[in-house]
């Protein structure tokens, strides 16, 4: 009674869901002890926990043919039939990836094409490590993404033979399946567009650098000319623009001009200028000559002067000193020789 399908199970590739597992296999299961002591009255919500404390992966091992705790969990849920959304969480977890193995298994035996090409696909970016017991009982090391690609590839595993699916190329030549994306692709493409990028990036900064070089050569074979009076710190670019208009239109007019005018035009008011300060700096000259004989005279004269005066004094009487002396006393005037 105890290893009958429930009442309410639907049958699976037109047969009871328990008889995808061979029968010997199926007996051994059942007669071993991990299934009668862990696996008796076991519901869903209890298998959560049973699938949780799995350590490894594997079928049967030994010479007496004993079934593993994976194999024993296979089977009951084969036998409890769960429903698909408790399958979809065993397959979407992540925190333990025994529980994942577990789903993905039974997904495979009992899932259409399309849905385990859905739900196992995804499955190859996992990359952990394994633990997987072979059938003489030693343990070796495989990885998520290797064990996908047995369920989906494989006809069996797990010593479990595993139901016929139809190949993908089949379902997206009838647009049933998009066609897959691996991450890897996805990844090289992200490499390539990076590769890209950075080889515009250095054209461009080869191109720049040319340039800069090409226009430094430039200047270096431009000839060395001579900074013009005009340009002038103080000048604007509009004052250099009347002078050298200025410029032209001189050039202009003294090409249209006549002997005659030019010889005119030659005595320019700077020369007058210059005449007429010639002319007086030789009046000034002959001012300070004349000035300086002047000068000569008047002191040739005081000289005179003094010379009398002193001839005046000596030739004087005592008399007429004594006499000018008292007048002088008196205030009245001196007496005149």
């Amino acid at each position: 009674m105890a290893n009958r399908t429930v009442k309410d199970a639907n049958s699976v590739k037109g047969t009871n869901p328990q008889y995808l597992i061979e029968k010997i296999t199926r007996s051994r299961i059942y007669e071993c002890r991990y299934w009668k002591e862990q696996c008796f009255a076991l519901s869903a919500e209890l298998l959560v926990d049973k699938a949780m404390e799995l350590k490894y992966i594997g079928g049967v091992f030994g010479g007496n043919i004993k079934p593993t705790p994976f194999l024993c969990l296979v089977l009951k849920m084969l036998q409890i039939q769960p429903e698909k959304d408790i399958v979809v969480e065993f397959i979407r977890n992540a925190d333990f990836k025994y529980v994942r193995a577990l789903g993905a298994f039974y997904m495979r035996l009992v899932g259409t094409s399309l849905e385990i090409y859905k739900y196992l696909e995804p499955l190859y970016n996992d990359f952990r490590k394994l633990k997987k017991q072979n059938r003489d009982g030693s343990f070796v090391v495989c990885h998520m993404d290797e064990y996908i690609d047995d369920l989906l590839h494989e006809e069996r595993n797990c010593d479990v033979i595993l139901p016929r699916i139809q190949k993908r190329n089949v379902l997206e030549e009838n647009n049933e399946l998009e066609p897959r994306v691996s991450a890897l692709e996805e990844d090289m493409d992200d490499m390539e567009d990076e590769e890209e990028d950075d080889e515009e990036i250095n054209t461009r900064e080869v191109a720049s650098s040319n340039e800069k070089q090409k226009g430094r050569d430039r200047d270096w074979d431009r000839p060395r000319r001579s900074v013009s009076p005009v340009y002038t710190r103080g000048s604007s670019p509009r004052r250099r623009r009347s002078r050298s208009r200025d410029r032209h239109r001189d050039r202009g007019t003294r090409r249209s001009r006549s002997p005659r005018e030019r010889r005119k035009r030659s005595r320019s008011p700077d020369r007058h200028r210059h005449d007429d300060d010639r002319h007086h700096h030789r009046k000034s000259s002959k001012h300070s000559h004349r000035d300086k004989d002047k000068k000569d005279k008047d002191k040739s004269h005081r000289s005179r002067d003094k010379g009398k005066s002193s001839k005046s004094v000596s030739s004087e009487d005592p008399e007429i000193k004594e006499a000018n002396e008292l007048r002088a006393k008196l205030g009245l005037a001196p007496l005149k020789l």
